[in-house]
């Protein structure tokens, strides 16, 4: 039903107005027929291929299909030559839409490059996962990222009501949903998902005496299938939440909870190395540097394992981060700096700081009055490096640990004023 029910306009597709209603980006490239390569890159049952197979539909272009999961760059290459045949029959670059494209690795992602360079394919990939570390560069540099959204509780609603009846007219029967939280708690924002439950829980009931579902119907039904840990869901983001706060918190033991948690349910191992590098820097930073250098390694150790050797990397840097002493020194420097810069915009680099290559920059002053610090005692020297509508400012606030009480004597020594 979930195949019958896809969206066949971008009128009908729902949950991504930003992109598909009167003003979104992708309505006016389909109507301008102004397409290039995109990525869209969101959770599933969002709309990735609908999306895909509408532009092809409206763009009059020929449209080929590939799987990231079942392809490789044999198949890659077999669809360019059809397109570029295709292309010099037509006078439209075809789409080729790859599913699932965060699951290629280099070299398949590098077959694709030329033929979008010369514009023999107009290339649409889909993915759940972040472009920024799952495309080649290259490729994402040509392309442009769209984000799709997990529908709203309001719109699965909607798309309930839809199901219901589409499953009423075909199935002959007058089944009605008293109750819709159950099934939208077990899609996770997934439409496809919604769908296959409603179909799966109507089928049920087919024949019998219920006409009208409610929530312990559908868990009656589900329940074997019901996910104890639904990684697009909200238990995504609220398990990542206790997850970090524990390792934030120096609680191991709740920190490889979590992990198990995640772990069991299915997660991304990637997903959960790239937050123990965020908090390794936001949370340890100087009370502990080796804390970013463990957890980079386990971000790249994890890559190379996979599973379910992964799971002892990431416990054994899990607990590592949880059990390290705590500072956000560095983390609330750069967004009181970064506040600063806004507030007082594009100040002048002072004259004594500014690179002079030219005789007339010398002229000028630059560079004048600079001191090189390592012709001074102890390497340093007092200057100040701000500029004077900023001079003084104090952004670094050394954290309550050992090695940066260190770094808070040697300031004191250096820079009497400021610290």
């Amino acid at each position: 039903m979930a195949e019958k029910l896809r969206p066949q306009s971008l009128d009908e597709v729902l949950g991504q107005e930003h992109l598909t209603g009167a003003q979104g980006t992708i309505r006016k490239m389909v109507q301008n027929d102004t397409l290039n390569s995109l990525i869209f890159w969101g959770p599933p049952g969002t709309g990735k291929t609908t999306l895909a197979e509408i532009i092809s539909e409206k763009s009059g272009r020929k449209f080929f299909k590939l799987s990231a999961v079942s392809s490789g760059v044999k198949e890659v290459r077999e669809v360019i030559e059809d397109a570029k045949k295709q292309n010099l029959f037509s006078g439209k670059s075809p789409i080729l839409f790859i599913d699932e494209i965060h699951r290629f690795n280099k070299s398949q992602q590098d077959s694709l490059l030329h033929a979008v360079e010369k514009g023999w394919i107009v290339l649409i990939g889909a993915t759940t996962e972040n472009p920024s570390f799952e495309v080649v560069s290259a490729l994402l540099s040509r392309s442009q990222v769209y984000v799709l959204k997990s529908l709203s509780h309001e719109k699965l609603e909607e798309l309930a009501d839809i199901a219901l009846k589409k499953y009423n007219e075909e199935e002959g029967t007058d089944f009605s949903i008293g109750e819709k939280e159950a099934f939208i708690q077990y899609s996770g924002g997934d439409a496809r998902k919604l769908i296959n439950s409603i179909e799966i829980v109507l089928n049920n009931f087919k024949g019998s005496s219920t006409k009208e579902i409610a929530n312990t119907d559908v868990l009656a039904v589900l329940q074997e299938s019901m996910a104890l840990y639904d990684k697009n869901g909200e238990q995504h983001y609220d398990i990542i939440s206790a997850f970090i706060k524990s390792m934030r918190g120096s609680d191991p033991n709740a920190a490889v909870y979590w992990l198990a948690r995640m772990l069991v349910g299915g997660e991304d191992i990637k997903f959960i190395a790239r937050r123990m590098v965020i908090l390794a820097s936001e949370d340890i930073g100087l009370a502990n540097p080796n804390a970013l250098v463990i957890a980079n390694n386990c971000f790249q150790a994890v890559n190379v394992i996979g599973n379910p050797e992964a799971r002892i990397i990431l416990s054994e840097t899990a607990v590592y981060l949880a059990v390290s002493p705590k500072s956000n020194s560095t983390y609330m420097a750069i967004n009181e700096a970064m506040a600063l810069v806004k507030k007082t915009g594009n100040l002048p680099v002072p004259l004594h700081l500014r690179n002079a290559p030219t005789k007339l920059m010398k002229e000028l002053d630059y560079g004048k009055n600079y001191q090189y610090a390592h012709s001074h005692q102890g390497n340093f020297v007092e200057l100040e490096f701000l500029p004077d509508e900023v001079k003084g400012s104090k952004f670094y606030q050394p954290g309550n640990n050992s090695t940066e009480k260190k770094i808070e004597e040697s300031l004191r020594k250096k820079w009497k004023d400021k610290y």
